[in-house]
């Protein structure tokens, strides 16, 4: 009798991954692309636009081809005797021709449970998505004058050299994983580590002309709404998804997810009326953000109460860095473009510790099979001091370690491409560098040399009105 799939596949839980990694997909394409296209000035939205699109499918093919194996495969054994590497990283290798086996049980969260109830394919998709957001959020402290050729091959080695070895550690079964530290979702292999490299990208690139820092007006406020809502809701599939199967502890990472973001967004917005600002809706959404950040590593390790509580003290913390910590150095320093080094990688520390904090032991997040695979983690609310301790040690792991590994990757790239765009091209923006711009103005470039039929040519201070039989 033919089967539509494999008697092991949960066409349940193989449709949620998928959904899931769409959702997240959808943070970055076209989320990110928006947000980043709406919040620069009008000569910088192609080009802010045009570097995300790049960073998404550059990410798709090394992923594939080497890096997915790199983070979540077998450890690489064989360099040294002990094994020592093995604890670091996985064994580089393609995943194009084993697309249709069942995935397997290699995340730390299910290393002693049953293997995952849908393809390999949808893994390893659904953790592209992941590494895929990652350079894209560490652009945002680089817009406005990053090389898009010096872009694509650091991108490239940053995913091999960064992403994979915290993602290895913390996820793949490495020694932090084995430590007992824990990320539900990347607040430290995603956020932390895209705030640290993005700021140290910053240092290294230089910034922006000055009058781009001096004038630093969003051209569409409304495509920032657009993309903010995209990554609020596409958080449903970041969190909901980690669980690896659609059942109880994908609805509490969600429900957690969305009432940590409701709080520190409000929390962010009662700060501004408390410091005599007026609450826009820039300084919201980073608000949003931070809230969005904080809670992924505790998703579904912590209660309500601990998501609340998470939400005002991340918010309270990344508003002050933000506002206040940025005018000394080495932050005001450094012209970090969309002040990524707050909002994901203050926020992603403070959620990785507060995770060590909050952590209830009675919220055990099923995994697998939901039968027998489970883990739970317990803060110090509830009386254990040791995960925030290795909370610590693995959050200041991802801060040097990817601070150090972007310098030197960026000093390799800049033997052979510039970094920086060239002054030229800095002062004229999207037109110089792609041909075009975001808004085009000039009618006969639409296809029509004589102006749009049915619209008269304007006259001195007349504008343009449709003709009349």
């Amino acid at each position: 009798m033919w089967l539509p799939y494999p008697s092991w596949l949960s066409p349940g839980d193989n449709a949620w991954q998928l959904t899931a990694a769409t959702l997240v997909g959808l943070m970055s394409v076209p989320g990110l692309v928006v947000l980043y296209g709406g919040v620069m000035q009008k000569r910088w939205s192609i080009n802010s636009m045009m570097l995300t699109f790049v960073a998404f499918a550059v990410v798709l093919v090394v992923w594939v081809l080497w890096a997915f194996k790199m983070g979540f495969g077998s450890p690489f054994h064989g360099i040294s005797h002990s094994g020592f590497f093995g604890n670091f990283i996985g064994k580089p290798g393609s995943v194009l021709s084993h697309s249709g086996e069942q995935g397997q049980a290699t995340i730390p969260l299910v290393t002693t449970g049953p293997s995952f109830r849908f393809p390999q394919a949808s893994l390893v998709y659904f953790q592209f998505v992941f590494a895929g957001i990652t350079p894209i959020l560490m652009l945002g402290s680089v817009l406005g004058r990053i090389n898009l050729k010096a872009w694509i091959p650091f991108v490239a080695l940053w995913i091999t050299f960064v992403y994979t070895v915290n993602a290895f550690l913390i996820w793949g079964g490495g020694f932090f994983a084995q430590k007992g530290a824990v990320d539900f979702s990347g607040g430290y292999v995603i956020h932390l580590a895209a705030g640290v490299s993005g700021f140290v990208a910053a240092a290294v690139i230089g910034p922006r002309l000055q009058r781009d820092r001096e004038i630093d007006a969003p051209n569409n406020v409304l495509m920032v709404a657009v993309g903010a809502g995209l990554l609020w809701l596409g958080w449903n599939g970041f969190n909901g998804g980690d669980p690896y199967f659609a059942g109880a502890s994908a609805s509490a990472a969600v429900l957690n997810t969305n009432l940590c973001t409701a709080v520190a967004f409000l929390v962010w917005v009662a700060w501004d009326y408390m410091t005599g600002r007026k609450p826009g809706l820039i300084s919201g959404v980073n608000g949003m953000i931070t809230g969005l950040v904080c809670i992924t590593p505790a998703a579904g390790y912590v209660n309500g109460y601990g998501a609340i509580a998470m939400g005002v003290i991340a918010s309270t913390l990344v508003y002050f860095a933000l506002n206040y910590l940025s005018r000394v150095r080495p932050f005001r320093n450094v012209d970090d473009t969309l002040g990524v080094i707050y909002t994901h990688g203050m926020a992603g520390f403070a959620g990785g510790l507060l995770t060590g904090v909050f952590a209830d032991p009675n919220e055990t997040v099923y995994i697998g099979q939901g039968k027998t695979a489970s883990i739970s983690a317990t803060g110090v609310v509830h009386g254990n001091w040791t995960l925030l301790k290795w909370q610590f040690l693995a959050g200041l792991w991802v801060i040097c370690f990817s601070a150090i590994m972007t310098f030197i990757l960026l000093k390799i790239v800049g033997l052979f491409v510039p970094l920086r765009m060239s002054e030229e091209n800095m002062e004229i923006g999207d037109t110089a560098e792609h041909g075009h711009e975001v808004y085009p103005s000039d009618v006969p470039s639409l296809g029509f040399p004589n102006g749009i039929p049915g619209l008269a040519p304007p006259g001195a201070g007349q504008t343009a009105t449709p003709t009349t039989a």
